[in-house]
């Protein structure tokens, strides 16, 4: 590493070149620095030193000039030797818990040229080829389903060994069921594929595929498969755990207290948070900034890892939980939810739906927005960057009472203090969102009819009133319009927004990848003749266009080659298309919904074959980006995006719960579409 110049004397001690190196690969294996010798801990151990700042520091593992990792481990194998300054082995994780291991060497005074040298030596293996992996649904298939095993090998084998089934016995062992090659599919990414079918296998039991020495874990062939342990988490834990504005409670354990009860503070104008959240000149409310807005502090969940309330995450768990319930009758009760007393106790059933408890839960913040705001909330999200980077309980974030600035920072009544710890509520002009919140409402007033009429009504009423709202539309915003639109002709069956559709046929064939499925919902209705005409034209090139990119790679999904994982995108898709499949069933075949479900359960590509949701199958991610992370835990029900490609072609997820691109939670769908795919399944297969 060169300089232009030699540091000025105040940053000497201060800057130097660093290595990360990723931990979760390294706990437990060895390490030499010269004579001094160890295992790299699994949590960041003292003592501390304090820097040319005074600011405590971590003091270094060791020091020297040459560090070898992980000699224990061909593969890993690594020495790095520094020609001038010393090396440094630093634990990154004391003040930042997602922190790797670091390597340094400080620039000494004077240095300009090669200030930072050091020799780095990879243990490279001759030969080397990647170990074969095989691919399955980690939970199994019903009787009746396509069943087909995915076998990865490097792309330079040559040798392909035969392929077994395995039924384990009710008796221990196993027995043979099938053997046979493989079937070349081909070249994708850095590896060949081979196909194992065995879908004339319909005995009921517990099997397993072995390829060489490889075997997957065990998983079920029955028609029962996803009956119960797949969709069920989701509803009994991951949608209680991130529930806002209330205790969870879970036997013994307590998932969080009480929270955010002094909800919210309007956001400060020409605000640019750190979150992504803007609020711009105006509030665009009656609200002056940090004026307390009332009416925040009830329902929601949190999004992500994070403790925050979006708007549009709000209404697409609110929007696929109620056609889940629509179109699945799930009735499921687990759960017991007390809006009144504000808690919740995860398996002590209540006699009440856990569905429309949720939905219920949902409604009540996006309308505590509306009602209180007179528009929507984009969100609700804290102040400042302490509480952002929050890993523990949720109520611990704030005091719970509700900032006063008449009062002293350290003064609290029983009900306000003059701490300024209370979450901020923004709110901006975002037609997407606010189409994506009519579709929600509109959906919700139908399944709560009979179960919370007062709700309903105003569910229905604020999806009326902010259609009518004039906004400006561009890009995307029109296919939430159509879909929105979709959900109030379902809902109130008026003809003016079935006039509404026919005038945006242009616009819906524009959009078929992001609409259509909403339009088949309603296409009897639709009796036009040219609007019918152009619309099935529309959906013969939508499927054209699926059935190509189905072929593209050996999983039989689209599948977007990119960092971050694809899961959800996936399962999205696979359920938009059930509604494709249900009422167009001539044009839309069902394989897209199965394979998107195999795919998110395991049936993916690399040398993790974890179904991405957690506590799901045999083998799942369970080290997640949620609330608990810090734990390096999970949340059951919870689904991660998966599997991210490292350009150009190598297939990577990680046993770590600070890779947020591939193994966080999200609320909008990353759980209730994988909860909906898995219903949808099952009620195809049991037909």
């Amino acid at each position: 590493m060169d300089l232009e110049k030699p540091l000025p004397k105040e940053w000497i001690g201060k800057v130097g070149f660093n290595l990360e190196l990723f931990p979760a690969m390294l706990f437990g294996k060895s390490w030499y620095m010269d004579r001094q010798s160890g295992i790299f801990p699994l949590q960041a151990n003292g003592p501390m030193q304090k820097d040319a700042n005074g600011n405590w520091q971590a003091f270094p593992i060791a020091t020297g000039k040459k560090f070898t990792i992980a000699p224990d481990v061909v593969e890993q194998t690594l020495i790095i030797t520094s020609l001038k300054s010393d090396l440094q082995l630093l634990d990154g994780r004391f003040y930042h818990n997602n922190g790797w291991f670091v390597v340094r060497s400080e620039v000494p005074a004077g240095a300009t040229k090669n200030a930072v040298e050091w020799l780095i030596e990879p243990n490279v293996i001759k030969n080397f080829k990647h170990k074969p992996v095989v691919h399955v649904n980690q939970v199994g298939y019903h009787t009746n389903q396509q069943k087909t095993a995915i076998v990865e090998l490097d792309k330079t084998e040559t040798q392909i060994a035969e392929v077994s089934l395995l039924r384990l016995s009710e008796n221990g062992g196993f027995k043979t069921i099938k053997k046979t090659i493989p079937e070349k599919w081909g070249r994708y990414l850095r590896f060949n594929y081979y196909k194992f079918d065995f879908f004339e296998i319909e005995k009921s039991g517990i099997y397993q595929v072995q390829y060489q020495d490889y075997k997957t874990e065990p998983f079920k062939i029955g028609d029962d498969v996803y009956v119960r342990h797949v969709w069920q988490p989701t509803l009994e834990y991951f949608l209680p755990v991130q529930m806002c504005h209330m205790r969870i409670n879970e036997g013994y354990r307590v998932w969080h207290d009480l929270c955010h009860m002094d909800d919210a503070l309007m956001a400060p104008v020409d605000t640019n948070h750190f979150d992504g959240y803007k609020q711009g000149q105006s509030t665009l409310t009656d609200y002056e900034p940090l004026e307390q807005v009332p009416g925040l502090n009830v329902g929601g969940w949190h999004d992500a890892g994070d403790y925050d309330l979006r708007v549009e995450s709000q209404a697409g768990t609110v929007w696929t939980l109620a056609l889940a319930y629509e179109e699945f009758g799930v009735d499921w009760d687990q759960t017991t939810v007390d809006q009144d007393k504000r808690v919740v106790e995860i398996h002590l059933p209540d006699g009440k739906p856990d569905v429309l408890q949720q939905v219920e839960h949902g409604v009540l913040s996006i309308l505590g927005g509306y009602e209180n705001l007179g528009r929507l909330y984009n969100g609700i999200i804290c102040n400042n960057l302490r509480q952002y980077v929050l890993l523990g309980d949720a109520s611990s974030m704030t005091d719970d009472l509700k900032y006063n600035p008449a009062l002293a920072e350290n003064e609290k009544t029983g009900m306000e203090s003059g701490k300024l710890d209370d979450r901020l509520v923004f709110t901006e002009e975002n037609a997407g969102n606010e189409f994506t919140a009519i579709q929600a409402l509109t959906a919700a007033a139908r399944i709560l009819k009979g179960y919370n009429n007062e709700l309903a009504d105003r569910s229905l009423k604020a999806a009326a009133e902010l259609y009518e709202m004039k906004r400006e539309l561009r890009g995307g915003d029109y296919a939430s319009k159509i879909n929105a639109t979709v959900e109030l002709f379902i809902t109130t069956g008026f003809e003016k927004y079935k006039n509404e559709l026919l005038l945006m046929q242009e616009q819906i064939v524009k959009n078929i990848n992001g609409s259509g499925w909403a339009v088949a919902r309603v296409l009897e209705s639709c009796r036009e003749e040219n609007f019918r005409q152009e619309l099935m034209q529309a959906y013969q090139k939508l499927q054209d266009d699926l059935d190509k990119k189905q072929k593209e790679n050996p999983f039989g999904v689209p599948y977007n080659i990119r960092i971050w994982g694809d899961g959800w995108g996936i399962q999205q898709l696979g359920m938009q298309h059930y509604f494709l499949h249900k009422n167009l069933p001539e044009l839309f075949g069902n394989e897209l919904i199965f394979n998107a479900l195999n795919f998110v359960l395991g049936n993916h590509p690399g040398e993790n074959t974890s179904s991405f949701a957690s506590g799901v199958g045999s083998r799942s991610i369970t080290e997640a980006y949620g609330v608990n992370r810090a734990d390096r835990s999970f949340i059951p029900g919870g689904v991660a995006s998966g599997t991210g490609i490292i350009r150009p072609d190598f297939p990577e997820l990680k046993e770590w719960p600070y890779f947020w691109q591939q193994t966080e939670y999200v609320m909008g769908g990353g759980a209730t579409h994988f909860m909906f795919l898995v219903l949808a399944a099952n009620d195809i297969l049991k037909d």
